[in-house]
């Protein structure tokens, strides 16, 4: 369980760091030149990361919810899910002890 519950933590901060990567080059690069992110490597990158839990955020938006707004949604459905496994973590670790957890 706690293997677990510590990939799961892993592939969420991941994600949320892809996320927000991918935000910050995207915001940057469209400062610097407006189509300079259409062949940039770094960002097809960031994008593959991320597509799967986009997708998945589509799934559970209602309708009326932007295509834009997606990755805002993933990110919060994905900071949700850290949250969970952060307290689950820590919840095994007060049970198994700190040595185990190490």
């Amino acid at each position: 369980m706690f293997l677990f519950v510590t990939a799961t933590k892993l592939i969420a901060e991941i994600a949320l760091l892809a996320l927000l990567g991918r935000w910050v080059l995207s915001a940057w690069l469209r400062r610097l030149a407006p189509n300079a992110g259409q062949g940039n490597p770094f960002m097809w990158l960031l994008d593959t990361l991320v597509r799967p839990f986009v997708v998945v955020a589509s799934w559970v938006t209602p309708r009326r919810v932007p295509r834009a707004h997606w990755p805002l949604v993933a990110f919060c459905l994905l900071l949700l899910v850290w949250l969970a496994a952060l307290f689950g973590k820590i919840g095994l670790c007060l049970d198994l002890g700190m040595e185990s957890c190490r």
